[in-house]
């Protein structure tokens, strides 16, 4: 009964969001606020997906998430891996380093790193969005601290004592060690990358190649912007990741659990 109820109020804002796109914008305007579905959803969603360019956002989202989900995973497990297991001059301190990089506010870095991106002429440019997030303190710090109990050294001594490169050892005794780390990352940083507004909308200036959050904010724009329109651009922005964890999510969940089990 808790998780029904828990089921039940986690749904209710994706629910509200439906009812919302399917109604009027002054019928949202009354009291008491529309709660069954009404019959302007199909036509919201077309209007939504033709002036915000949908299309277009969604494909750029879905490179760009892909993208650094990947990045930031590879990276990430190869730093960690590095920190936890390998031995070289100044490491701690490098991590500490890195660790101190979370502590700084994201919004201290807009300024130079949008200097940056303008002298490469990167802006509006889907690479402005995708480079200065390949790899994060907090995946580096996560995969090490995992690596660090997941990964026994005395396997990676057995692997170079049998002859085994280092990229060999990468490749077949961390990432079958981490992959349960790896896959909880990739999940975190896409939907991350996907819902990611503060950035985007400063990278991307222009409408023409947009991310799905900064082509939601055209449907915003006006005197009395039109709230089930917005509403209708929110539920196509969503219903991807949506089917992903639908279509993927057993088969993600299985795959930590095999990790787990082996590690």
């Amino acid at each position: 009964m808790v998780l029904i109820v828990v089921t039940v109020l986690s749904l209710f804002p994706l629910v509200w969001t439906a009812i919302a796109a399917s109604r009027s914008n002054s019928r949202l305007a009354e009291t008491p606020p529309p709660f069954w579905f009404g019959g302007n959803l199909f036509s919201n969603l077309e209007f939504a997906w033709h002036e915000a360019n949908m299309g277009t956002a969604l494909l750029n989202t879905a490179v760009v998430a892909g993208t650094v989900s990947i990045g930031t995973v590879l990276f990430s497990t190869l730093a960690g891996f590095a920190f936890a297991k390998l031995r070289f001059r100044f490491k701690n301190l490098l991590l500490l380093l890195v660790i101190g990089t979370m502590m700084v506010p994201p919004q201290l870095s807009v300024v130079p790193l949008y200097m940056l991106i303008a002298k490469l002429h990167w802006t509006d440019q889907l690479q402005a969005v995708i480079l200065p997030t390949l790899v994060t303190a907090f995946g580096v710090f996560f995969m090490r601290q995992y690596l660090l109990q997941a990964l026994p050294t005395e396997l990676i001594e057995a692997a170079r004592v049998d002859g085994a490169s280092s990229i060999r050892i990468v490749w077949h005794i961390v990432f079958p060690a981490a992959r349960p780390a790896m896959a909880v990352l990739g999940m975190l940083t896409f939907v991350q990358a996907w819902n990611d507004f503060f950035w985007p909308i400063i990278a991307l200036t222009s409408s023409g190649n947009p991310t799905v959050q900064v082509a939601l904010t055209g449907l915003a724009q006006g005197f009395d912007p039109d709230q089930s329109v917005i509403m209708a651009g929110a539920l196509l922005g969503t219903l991807p990741l949506l089917i992903a964890f639908l279509v993927f999510g057993k088969q993600i969940v299985g795959g930590i659990m095999q990790g787990a089990v082996k590690g």
